[in-house]
């Protein structure tokens, strides 16, 4: 496969505050230093917020592809995510973030194929594989009655 590219543009508005844009696409995103810092500011997303958001989007992506091509029959699919900021050895890192995956799956008797696809799914998210922070999951799968 032949490398992509995607392209990302920031501009600074003031204090600990920018704006992030990106000529593929159309939505335009704010972003600022988070509250645990100084001078962060609450309610904006923060670099953190978009790591943890990477990890979580790309999981739920491939689990889409992954889950379609096992032709698994699921409901929904939702999934929260936690990442985790700790100092270490003098550093700020993202040291772990934990996916919680919901999963309602039509037949009970498919349980454990969603299992090893939620597991595989992981597995092969690149943006995990990407970044050494451990990533995590603790799955919920549900059933419809």
């Amino acid at each position: 496969m032949e490398p992509h590219y995607f392209n990302v543009n920031l501009s600074w508005i003031s204090d600990r505050k920018g704006e992030m844009s990106s000529p593929e696409l159309e939505d335009v995103i704010e972003v600022a230093t988070p509250p645990p810092f100084p001078k962060g500011i609450d309610g904006i997303w923060s670099p953190e917020h978009l790591l943890t958001a990477a990890v979580n989007s790309c999981f739920m992506t491939t689990f889409l592809a992954v889950a379609e091509n096992s032709k698994l029959d699921f409901e929904l699919f939702d999934c929260k995510a936690k990442g985790k900021l700790e100092q270490v050895e003098g550093k700020f890192l993202m040291t772990e973030v934990i996916l919680e995956p919901t999963l309602v799956i039509n037949k009970e008797t498919d349980k454990d194929r969603a299992e090893r696809i939620l597991q595989k799914s992981e597995a092969a998210c690149l943006i995990s594989n990407s970044i050494k922070s451990k990533v995590s999951m603790i799955a919920n799968i549900q059933f419809l009655n």
